[in-house]
């Protein structure tokens, strides 16, 4: 029996690599699904409670069109998964910065719940606030461990930082 010790190293190797990616497919699954449910539940608060509350209020010459909010939100949503997804699979990802990443995601879903359901502008305000703050933290977080996966998360920053300046504005105007 001629057996190449090499052979098995390649098996070994074709096995690991299968795995490695059958678990990066199933974390961007797991990942995409926690992220996504917070898109849900502050979807179906804005779609059940939003009118006709929103449509009275007084608001801003720069208030988006409503149609324009679902396709960013989606794209968004969708750059927080990869961006916490890549940290995931880096080499030095720590789990608090994943931690911190879950709990920020309760916010972005209380500030739908507080703004449309409850119609508390001031509270949303403040949950703006923190959800801004928490994004920060992933920011720098994300900076220290993969650039991916900062880069991906500056644009949900700035459209929350767009978010706060509107929450504000409806605030003076209401």
């Amino acid at each position: 029996c001629t057996c190449n010790p090499n052979n098995f190293f390649i098996f070994h190797e074709l096995m690991y690599s299968t795995y490695m990616l059958k678990n990066k497919i199933l974390s961007f699954i797991l990942f995409a699904l926690i992220t996504y449910s917070a898109s849900v539940i502050g979807s179906i608060a804005t779609i059940e409670f939003k009118e006709p509350w929103y449509s009275l209020l007084s608001k801003p010459t720069f208030n988006p069109p409503s149609w324009i909010f679902a396709p960013v939100w989606t794209t968004l949503y969708l750059m927080m998964t990869i961006a916490v997804w890549n940290f995931w699979h880096s080499k030095n990802r720590d789990m608090n910065t994943v931690y911190i990443y879950f709990i920020h995601l309760i916010f972005n879903t209380t500030w739908s719940i507080v703004f449309f359901v409850f119609h508390k502008l001031i509270v949303a305000l403040i949950v703006l606030f923190i959800l801004i703050s928490l994004i920060t933290v992933l920011l720098f977080r994300f900076r220290r461990v993969n650039m991916i996966s900062f880069y991906m998360m500056i644009p949900y920053l700035l459209w929350c930082c767009f978010a706060l300046i509107l929450n504000l504005n409806l605030i003076l105007l209401n």
